[in-house]
């Protein structure tokens, strides 16, 4: 791949907005460079990693009908001149049909959601499948590597990005992890979906309870969230978080969410099977799979909320909670208390706001300015959006 030079990331700076045709232009010299398959937008670069090929952009209709293919995706380089390599698995159905694409690892400590979609696509049989499922596993490579949920950047001194604050990137942009987004979107992600899945969990320290997050407002997406057997929602509104991954997808027109599964840093194997078959269902629905539907939200008591409250810790201490996952809270209910190393009582947190608590703190320890409980409520008043403590 041609290397951008300087005037490539000064353009970039100045002119971000218009970024879209240098990254196209970017993607063409690419696949001038690279091997490409006759006629199509996949490039080979002719390395292979552990018996896996690696591809700098891919079209999944160039892969071999009726069969699961294993590929290593090759990403923004690193300082010392070698990619970081994105692990890329596709289904192809004997038959045409819809493309969905399932990505996780966006956030270096979310298990769950790596298993949730490894457990997938386990589950496929390319040879009864019409359409494509393609999984990307590991989006955030070095966030990985290192058990931390962002991106350990060295560009102009250590920092930690948040590699979901980053979409639809830019592969002209100043930061590793912005180029790295720009790359997986414009050359593997957007090209091969119909429609999108993108997988988290909780953050570390912080549990979450089985939940969605997309914009019930798009009958597309509506109708997907409406197929897992989870009972909350978070409708959350574009505007609130605009770099997301699945927000990306949506501004390109491909029907998108993002299910929440539970803390990260571990496998919780209860939740897990819960969104596995709400996924099974979506496949369904595209009719890329046979078969009936699996369990879904039908007969459950949904709770769709279009804000998340978070409750902050004010003092430094141990935090016992009063209220459990998916409990209902009113308005000025007490939902925790604090103590401090003499066992004395230093703050007890209300709730201001009436809904289901859809996260905990799981860290007992907490300074001051930590989220410690986190309710989704509907707010009648679009006045803005609390801050979701991902």
């Amino acid at each position: 791949m041609e290397r951008p030079d300087r005037r490539d990331f000064m353009i970039a700076s100045i002119a971000t907005v218009g970024a879209s045709a240098a990254l196209v232009a970017g993607a063409a010299r690419a696949q001038e460079t690279g091997t490409a398959a006759t006629g199509s937008g996949t490039v080979y670069t002719g390395d292979i990693i552990q018996g896996k090929k690696v591809v700098s952009a891919l079209d999944v209709n160039d892969l071999e009908p009726g069969q699961k293919h294993f590929l290593y995706f090759e990403g923004v380089e690193a300082p010392t001149g070698q990619h970081w390599y994105v692990s890329v698995t596709v289904a192809r159905g004997a038959k045409p049909g819809k493309r969905v694409v399932m990505t996780s690892g966006v956030h270096g400590d979310e298990m769950s959601s790596i298993h949730t979609v490894q457990t997938v696509m386990s589950q496929l049989d390319p040879a009864q499948m019409s359409g494509t499922v393609m999984a990307v596993t590991d989006v955030s490579r070095p966030a990985l590597e290192s058990m931390q949920r962002r991106w350990p950047n060295q560009g102009r001194g250590g920092d930690l990005i948040d590699m979901n604050r980053e979409w639809p990137g830019n592969e002209n942009g100043f930061t590793a992890p912005s180029r790295h987004a720009g790359m997986l979107f414009n050359r593997l992600l957007r090209p091969n979906a119909d429609a999108a899945i993108d997988f988290h969990t909780g953050t570390t320290g912080f549990d979450v309870s089985a939940f969605n997050i997309g914009e019930t407002s798009r009958p597309e997406v509506k109708a997907m969230l409406d197929l897992y057997p989870v009972s909350q929602i978070l409708d959350m509104p574009k505007v609130a978080y605009p770099t997301v991954l699945h927000n990306a997808f949506v501004d390109a027109g491909i029907p998108a969410f993002a299910p929440e599964i539970g803390a990260a840093r571990i496998l919780d194997h209860e939740m897990i099977a819960l969104f596995v078959e709400g996924t099974m269902n979506v496949l369904k629905h595209h009719g890329i799979l046979p078969g009936p539907m699996g369990r879904t939200a039908e007969g459950m008591n949904v709770f769709i909320g279009n804000s998340g409250f978070p409750v902050l810790a004010t003092e430094g201490g141990i935090v016992e909670h009063l209220v459990k996952l998916n409990d209902k809270v009113e308005a000025g209910q007490k939902v925790a208390i604090q103590r401090d190393s003499f066992g004395e009582v230093v703050a007890e947190y209300t709730c201001a706001v009436s809904g289901e608590v859809a996260g905990l703190r799981s860290d007992a320890m907490t300074e001051p300015g930590n989220p410690i409980v986190m309710v989704l409520f509907h707010k009648t008043v679009p006045d803005g959006i609390e801050i979701y403590p991902e």
